[in-house]
């Protein structure tokens, strides 16, 4: 009967511990290669050709066109969006310039970077970056920090001689994020990310295919939005709490060890 038992026992051990293999060994979604990014871009908001981040979007263009991009970007991320423009052998000089605006199509501002460049005569290409601020999950309706949701990237260029005007360029633009963590945390979380349609999305669950076809932005994080409430900041909160724990402790010891009379030996 023991014997019996302690088979029993060993079979589901094994089982479970073949579980975890059996879920390792299916195969797991990856992330969409260059392959599927973007050759094309937008000419104003609406049209914004989206890609994801970590992607390289392309596009031919001309010189004073408008081309738009966009991406998702979640709490806790410092996107730093890159882009390049090539330019013909024969041309003047001119300013290409990228900026980034957020769900509500604010501005948002660079913390560093080449946000602007002059490309002089005869350059062949020009690089532009900027460096976002950290992806806040909850601000003041005041405040202009950047919130969860899609982002923006517009490149164009400003001054264009007359000359210059309608100049074929061939344009690459990529967006990649460092991942701030617990610094970067608020106490709070916004009820939706900040992207277009998202209303319209509600709406479009009651089974109206008219409504569905309004939504204008499919992307998000390959992992789905945050909820804005767990960081790593809770685990260095309870780190803190259990070394406060101990010391109060060690301190306690070590004072009631310090107050206790000396025992005087018998016959003294």
């Amino acid at each position: 009967m023991r014997f019996t038992r302690a088979l029993s026992a060993a079979v589901v051990l094994l089982g479970l511990a073949a579980a975890p293999a059996a879920a390792d060994s299916s195969p797991s979604a990856s992330p969409s290669g260059d392959g599927d990014a973007p050759t094309t871009a937008g000419t104003s908001f609406r049209t914004a050709t989206e890609f994801e981040q970590g992607q390289v979007a392309t596009a031919n263009g001309a010189a004073g066109d408008y081309l738009y991009w966009s991406f998702p970007a979640d709490a806790g991320q410092r996107p730093t969006v890159k882009a390049t423009v090539k330019l013909p052998e024969t041309h003047a000089a001119q300013t290409w310039r990228v900026d980034v605006y957020d769900g509500l199509r604010r501005r948002q501002a660079c913390q560093w970077g080449a946000q602007a460049r002059t490309a002089d005569a005869g350059t062949s290409s020009v690089e532009l970056a900027c460096v976002l601020r950290t992806v806040r999950a909850w601000t003041e309706p005041w405040a202009n920090d950047p919130l969860p949701g899609t982002y923006y990237v517009r490149l164009t260029a400003v001054n264009v001689p007359t000359s210059d005007l309608g100049v074929p360029v061939s344009t690459e633009v990529r967006v990649d994020s460092k991942d701030i963590g617990g610094a970067a945390a608020v106490d709070g979380s916004l009820a939706e990310p900040l992207v277009p349609g998202i209303a319209v999305t509600s709406g479009a669950d009651k089974g109206d295919e008219d409504e569905k076809s309004a939504v204008l932005s499919a992307i998000e994080p390959e992992d789905g939005w945050s909820s804005g409430w767990w960081s790593d900041r809770w685990v260095w909160s309870g780190i803190g709490a259990v070394l406060a724990a101990l010391a109060g402790i060690g301190g306690y010891a070590l004072t009631r060890g310090s107050g206790r009379p000396s025992r005087v030996p018998p016959g003294a």
